[in-house]
């Protein structure tokens, strides 16, 4: 008797070209880009300022816009948002780790 069959015997035994073995099923984020040349990297304590703004919920949901949409839309809607928020998100416009919140799809 052979060895018992498994699921997996039906498909075909797919070989991964050199140099990509370690790319299986991992997509690259804009986040994980090196910054461009000449910006500054922000101080830490604006980027848990920012972590800080996304994880408050009462200035609405976070997915899917930018953290200075979002803190427009909660000043549209009379929340009153954090002014040093703002600044910081002006600040650091061209900075991608600034500008979205940690939910949001990067496109690649």
């Amino acid at each position: 008797m052979g060895r018992k069959r498994l699921i997996t015997d039906s498909f075909p035994v797919l070989r991964r070209p050199p140099g990509r073995a370690g790319a299986k099923g991992r997509r690259r984020t804009r986040r994980e880009e090196a910054p461009a040349p000449g910006a500054p990297c922000p101080d830490p304590a604006v980027l848990d300022m920012l972590r800080h703004f996304d994880l408050c919920w009462e200035y609405g949901p976070c997915t899917g816009i930018t953290r200075l949409q979002r803190w427009e839309r909660a000043q549209a809607l009379g929340l009153s948002p954090p002014a040093p928020v703002r600044d910081a998100l002006l600040e650091h416009q061209d900075d991608p780790a600034v500008m979205y919140s940690l939910w949001h799809e990067y496109p690649l």
